[in-house]
């Protein structure tokens, strides 16, 4: 099992924790944003996560037949997840703004599904996934993200999140910027607005 400190080691080494003035996903503002594809585009490191994190999942979830990851974000983590513990994994994509299944992916009826993220803020994107499981009249049994940085403020789930590392970032809505955030351009890092 990897240490916070190790995992933060390799964040910073691979560039996916990164400083500025972020607008996340969320619509809410940060001083720190992950970005875990770049982790993810080292292999050799991200495979020490993607171990820790099966193995936290195996330990709290004993049972479930899919993953399913969110675009763009949670494909490759899905996948390695999903390879680790041999488990059929999908994803859904935006289709108009909205998640939806496509490539000819189904979710069974009464399958039991976990959804995998890479990052999860609020839980916006993971809700959207909850909606979709529904729709196919399967159970969802829980969420699992490499980095869990929500806090109880900002969450919109309400179950447990079964994470690798939890990191507490605070994040700021657009009126209530603090000084020093206010003097730094704005990235606007994620996939949810691309067209």
């Amino acid at each position: 099992m990897l240490s916070p400190k190790k995992s933060l080691d390799i964040l910073r080494k691979t560039n996916a924790l990164l400083e500025g003035h972020f607008v996340l996903s969320s619509g809410l503002h940060s001083s720190k944003y992950i970005q875990c594809a770049k982790l993810l585009s080292h292999p050799n490191l991200a495979d020490k996560i993607c171990k820790s994190l099966a193995n936290k999942i195996k330990k709290r979830f004993k049972k479930f037949d899919l993953i399913l990851a969110p675009a763009v974000g949670g494909i490759i983590i899905g996948y390695e997840i999903g390879k680790i513990l041999k488990k059929e994994t999908i994803f859904c994509e935006r289709v108009k703004g909205k998640f939806t299944l496509r490539r000819g992916f189904q979710i069974k009826k009464k399958s039991k599904v976990l959804i995998i993220e890479d990052v999860i803020t609020t839980g916006k994107s993971s809700m959207e996934c909850v909606k979709l499981i529904k729709k196919f009249k399967a159970k969802h049994i829980g969420f699992a993200s490499i980095i869990d940085r929500s806090t109880k403020k900002s969450l919109k789930i309400n179950k447990q999140i079964v994470s690798h590392l939890k990191i507490d970032v605070p994040t700021y809505k657009r009126n209530k910027l603090p000084k020093n955030l206010k003097s730094i351009p704005i990235t606007t890092p994620g996939s949810r607005y691309l067209k």
